[in-house]
């Protein structure tokens, strides 16, 4: 019972790890330079940060659902 919360944990933490890495990589492609006022970087990265933050676990949380209910799918037939 432990190992297997543990595993799902684990799970749930490289997931998100990966979605934030694939989010980071993608919001890359953004052109964003021509939105940003002059002086204002440090606040354009703080925002493309929480914007990763936000895509990748909303995305991350999405998987693992999924993820959870076809492992519940079994239960359906039995």
């Amino acid at each position: 019972m432990l190992q297997a919360i543990g595993q799902q944990a684990l799970v749930g933490m490289f997931s998100h790890l990966i979605f934030l890495v694939v989010t980071w990589w993608a919001l890359q492609a953004l052109s964003i330079d021509k939105m940003i006022r002059a002086n204002r970087v440090v606040q354009a990265r703080l925002l493309l940060m929480l914007l990763t933050i936000a895509i990748g676990t909303s995305v991350s949380n999405f998987f693992l659902d999924f993820l959870s209910w076809s492992q519940s799918l079994p239960s359906l037939f039995f």
